[in-house]
């Protein structure tokens, strides 16, 4: 059995380690070998699929209702405005700065040491699965998706990702197409009726200008983003063809194929959706571990950003200590003191629940 402030203190030092140790998609193996080690040191049972780590409660009773703990260790690369080392984990005035520091390090060894504190509990209402998965920043096909067929029946899920410990019991869906706009290719010197980049010009403010009519009160409005452009080699030579990377952000009064079927009807290019798997995600409001939130004075809200909730069925929250907003920012960080509540907070909503 662990106390409060060693399973904090335990939870500091592994993130610090996690820090330490390039975790890009599919490339995460040295940090799932840091979580196993970690597990196993404590003598708690785990297993590996691929780069996911799994561990059930010691007194794991195939007849009880199960809730899982998950969170991810992978990693975005670093972006070019950082001024420390992002792999240099690093104190500072409260804060502990590195890459995947708040996203999602600091939710995920919250849940691990969440975990630890019920691991050899006896008597438990509920049984506890951890899951550090990875690929989730890729949304890669040997993340929680290849794990989650493989365990018993889930109940709860708890997706720990950077809410500042409010509860997110909605989230938006995404869709990332590719548009392709066909041109007409020729010598820069000549007239053209048909450059594709103009093209393009057009499309993107149509795209802007776009409003889908269904609001949602937790998730608001369906968002469209150009995020990506790419046409031409030459100074010289109009390219053929433009391709242009579109991110929609879908709420709960629309499925992603209904998106896709509207779009199909307002752009006119080749569109091409990459996934249309990743649905927006809620929880009944009456939902127990809602109301025992609610109890708890925990904050509800509606999150415009998508985790790995979307790859699961079951009944699920997302909760973590951090902030959504650091996530993916030069010089990521995350508070000591977000962690060790965040711990606290972990085990007693779970405690209220299993009541």
């Amino acid at each position: 059995m662990f106390d409060i402030n060693k399973l904090q203190n335990d939870a500091i030092d592994l993130l610090k380690k996690l820090i330490s140790i390039k975790s890009f998609s599919f490339e995460e193996d040295k940090t799932a070998d840091e979580i196993e080690n970690f597990l196993i040191s404590r003598r708690i049972k785990c297993e590996r699929k691929a780069n996911n780590i799994i561990s059930y409660n010691k007194f794991f009773d195939k007849n009880k209702k199960t809730i899982l703990l998950n969170s991810h260790h992978d990693t975005v690369e670093p972006n070019s405005a950082y001024t420390l080392d992002p792999y240099n984990p690093t104190v500072s005035k409260g804060k502990l700065f590195g890459l995947g520091s708040n996203d999602a390090g600091g939710a995920l060894v919250s849940l691990i040491s969440t975990f630890v504190h019920f691991y050899e509990k006896e008597n438990l209402n509920y049984n506890f699965i951890l899951l550090a998965s990875g690929e989730e920043e890729r949304s890669g096909p040997n993340g929680i998706k290849s794990v989650i067929p493989t365990l018993p029946k889930i109940d709860l899920a708890i997706v720990g990702e950077p809410t500042l410990m409010d509860i997110a019991i909605a989230e938006k869906g995404l869709i990332v197409f590719d548009l392709i706009i066909k041109g007409t290719s020729s010598h820069a010197a000549h007239p053209n009726k048909n450059n594709p980049i103009y093209k393009a010009a057009k499309l993107i403010n149509i795209i802007s200008n776009i409003n889908f009519e269904k609001k949602s009160d937790l998730l608001g409005d369906v968002k469209l983003t150009v995020t990506q452009i790419n046409a031409g080699i030459q100074h010289n030579v109009v390219p053929s063809d433009v391709n242009l990377v579109l991110d929609v952000r879908v709420n709960d009064k629309y499925s992603n194929k209904e998106i896709f079927n509207e779009l199909k009807k307002v752009l006119d290019c080749q569109i091409i959706p990459r996934n249309l798997e990743l649905n927006s995600s809620s929880i009944s409001t009456d939902h127990r571990i809602v109301n025992c939130a609610k109890k708890l004075k925990f904050k509800t809200y509606g999150s415009p950003t998508l985790s790995d909730q979307a790859k699961i069925s079951c009944d699920s929250i997302k909760l973590g200590p951090g902030d959504s907003l650091r996530s993916h920012t030069a010089d990521e960080f995350i508070f000591i003191d977000e962690i060790n509540n965040g711990i606290k907070k972990y085990i007693k909503l779970l405690e209220e629940y299993s009541l």
